[in-house]
């Protein structure tokens, strides 16, 4: 049986097909892996520069938290991209693999902002406090 047999549903509009989730998922994959990628080591080249200077020029120390916070930052990203063909619906359409497909990077990408908002949240604060017990 071949799965790339494209199908006319009765009404000649829609395309039911499993090539049509397999071109979608592969899709979302793909986007999902650049963007994580991308922006990871934007955070890893970029936040190396505030963990410095929190931890006091510390750079071994730097280095090795910066390359745990990139690792876990993948892993979380990508295996939450993963969990997230659970709720994708069934593709029917081009319109419908468009639409699940920005649906689906919509929701990875504000999960990267948060993130990235609690992670320089928790970065304020520690340099704030670090910084307080320093001039006390």
């Amino acid at each position: 049986m071949n799965i790339f047999v494209i199908r006319k549903c009765r009404d000649g509009n829609h395309l039911n097909t499993p090539a049509m989730n397999t071109l979608a998922h592969v899709l979302y994959l793909l986007i999902t892996f650049f963007i994580t990628v991308r922006v990871g080591l934007i955070f890893y080249r970029n936040g190396r520069l505030f963990i410095l200077d929190l931890l006091h020029q510390d750079t071994q120390l730097t280095d090795f938290i910066n390359k745990a916070l990139l690792v876990g930052y993948y892993l979380l990203n990508l295996g939450y991209a993963t969990l997230m063909f659970k709720t994708w619906k069934p593709v029917q359409s081009w319109q419908d693999l468009l639409l699940g497909l920005s649906t689906m990077t919509g929701k990875i990408l504000i999960t990267l902002a948060l993130i990235h908002f609690c992670n320089m949240s928790a970065i304020y604060l520690f340099s704030k406090r670090n910084n307080h017990s320093i001039h006390a």
